[in-house]
């Protein structure tokens, strides 16, 4: 896979959506998103309503390995865990492939009354993660309390996002296609792209046929 920000690359990032527990259903911002967006692909992480870790931090680095180009990712609830997971146990130059992640309404899995489907994610990675990320939460998520979210965001390294009284940020929550959600996302897309362009500054482009002389040179030379 070439570098994003080579001279002349003109790939748009392709957005993961990554759903948590029992999957994002019609009515979900995640779905809706898929369905009237053209740069949004869902991860099949599998065992939906049995979600194992290891499992789907695997599906989620095939996902990403299979992308061309750069990679932003939209989680919600559990699937946040994963993305943290992964970032955690991956290795990944800071920015590449994932150039960010928007990170919606976290469930705390540290907590004593959580519940054991989900409890295997815990604990919290507390590994800054390795590109741009928000996080957003509501202040009165079900599955975590305010406060944790804003500890889990810093601990990510995410910039916070205050996202009212949204229950979940589900279906349930009744938004729609979330179009503040969206805004949160067009922010991450255009930051991938002035790192691009900031790549093209820093590095200007050598033609492919130039590196191949320089590189015969060295062989002989040396």
């Amino acid at each position: 896979m070439e570098r994003f920000g080579h001279s002349g690359d003109a790939r748009q990032p392709v957005v993961l959506t990554i759903p948590g527990l029992n999957n994002s259903g019609p009515g979900h911002w995640q779905t809706l998103w898929e369905e009237t967006r053209g740069d949004c692909e869902r991860v099949d992480l599998g065992s939906w309503a049995s979600p194992n870790r290891n499992s789907w931090v695997t599906r989620l680095d095939a996902a990403i390995r299979a992308a061309d180009g750069p990679i932003i990712l939209a989680a919600h609830s559990l699937g946040c865990l994963a993305v943290a997971w992964w970032g955690a146990l991956q290795s990944q130059a800071y920015g590449w492939p994932v150039t960010g992640a928007l990170l919606v309404a976290p469930p705390d899995c540290d907590r004593m009354e959580t519940p054991e489907t989900i409890g295997g994610f815990g604990p919290t990675p507390r590994a800054q993660l390795p590109f741009p990320s928000i996080v957003v939460a509501s202040r009165n998520d079900p599955y975590i309390f305010f406060e944790r979210a804003h500890s889990i965001g810093k601990n990510w390294g995410s910039s916070f996002v205050d996202a009212g009284f949204c229950g979940h940020i589900n279906a349930e929550s009744g938004l729609g296609e979330w179009r503040f959600g969206q805004a949160l996302l067009e922010k991450l897309i255009d930051n991938a792209h002035e790192q691009a362009s900031a790549m093209r500054q820093l590095r200007p482009a050598i033609p492919l046929a130039h590196q191949e002389r320089r590189l015969a040179a060295l062989r002989v030379n040396g």
